[in-house]
Formats: C-alpha cells, sequence, structure tokens
C-alpha cells in the first residue's frame, strides 16, 4: 500500500509541475508510467512469491474492485465533455469497459451461490474484464499527442498528461489489471 502511496505522489508532483504535457520528447515520457507497470505485471505472472501473494487475495473482493470502473467510465464522459479525450475514449466510442464494472458485482452474486464456486463464468468473465480493458488502454495511448499518436487527431487524449486524471492509469488501471491477474490466479488454484 505504501509503494502505491508514493507511486500515486511521484507522479502526481511530476504532473502538476507539467512533465508528462510535452508530449512530443522521445520517448514519450508517458513511458514512464508505462514500463513499471508492465515490469510489476510481468513479476506477477512468473514471480512465485507475488502469485503466492495475490493469491491470498479474497476473489469476491477482488471482483467487486471492478465497481470502480463505473465511475472511471463516468469521468471519462465527462472529460470529452470538457475536450480533454476523444469520444472513442468513452462509452458512445469504442470503449465498453464499463460493462466490466457493471457486471462485477452480478457476477458475484451467480458465481458464488451456495457452496460452489462457477469457476468456468469466472473465467471468462476475467477474460472479457482483461480485453475490454486492453481496448480502452490501446485507444488511450494511441490517443494521446506523442509520436505513437494513431487515432483522435481533433481531440488528443491529452487528460492524462494533467493531475488528478494521471491517476487513472497510474494507480486505478493497474490495480485492476493486477486484480484481473490474482482472479486467474485464485481460479487456477481452485481447480
Amino acid at each position: 500500500m505504501v509503494g502505491i502511496i508514493l507511486w500515486g505522489i511521484l507522479h502526481s508532483l511530476l504532473a502538476y509541475v507539467g512533465f508528462y504535457e510535452n508530449t512530443k520528447t522521445m520517448p514519450p515520457r508517458f513511458l514512464f508510467v508505462i514500463f513499471p507497470i508492465i515490469l510489476v505485471i510481468l513479476a506477477s505472472i512468473f514471480s512465485k512469491n507475488m502469485k503466492d501473494w495475490l493469491a491470498a487475495f479474497n476473489l469476491k473482493q477482488l471482483m467487486f474492485l471492478h465497481a470502480v470502473r463505473i465511475p472511471v467510465e463516468l469521468v471519462l464522459f465527462w472529460l470529452f465533455l470538457a475536450d480533454y479525450v476523444p469520444e472513442l475514449m468513452t462509452f458512445e466510442g469504442r470503449n465498453f469497459d464499463i460493462l466490466a464494472g457493471i457486471t462485477a458485482p452480478i457476477m458475484v452474486l451467480i458465481a458464488f451461490r451456495s457452496n460452489k464456486i462457477n469457476k468456468t463464468l469466472l473465467w471468462g468473465w476475467h477474460i472479457l474484464s482483461i480485453i475490454l480493458l486492453a481496448n480502452i488502454l490501446v485507444n488511450a495511448i494511441l490517443s494521446m499527442p506523442t509520436v505513437l499518436q494513431q487515432f483522435a487527431f481533433d481531440q488528443p487524449n491529452v487528460a492524462v498528461t494533467k493531475f488528478p486524471f494521471l491517476l487513472l492509469p497510474v494507480i486505478i488501471v493497474p490495480l485492476v489489471l493486477i486484480s484481473n491477474i490474482a482472479g486467474f490466479i485464485k481460479l487456477r488454484r481452485l481447480q
């Protein structure tokens, strides 16, 4: 928890002073956010200690964590209305991530009936959840006004270069992704 807080503070300060607003650097400064997260994800996949730590989490609580995707999508829609992100990053565009947030509590109710866990349903939901998250991540990164930009030239994704919106990819997205990975680890160990 301390690491997550310090990580958030570091990037908040960098965003506050405008570090991420310079989008013309090579490599793009936003990669300072992405690469450490990729390392943590790789550690969670390949490190036995990390897998054991993630397996200790409660699967129901991990599922409920995904409900955070609902307010995130509402914030993205508000940011679109304020011209900080392109429409494609909203549920009116290419972003259907809100479905994972809406369905997570429903999946808990259905998959954890009685004393038996519906692992097949949870596997499918986690796979769909990862696909939805990957979709918005790719669209968000390729919509930023960097040398990597492929979409949304008329209204690029500039929100994530500013505080507090940078906390979406710095804190929220990694927590949701790690929650999915922990869910996969828990489900695999239940078999």
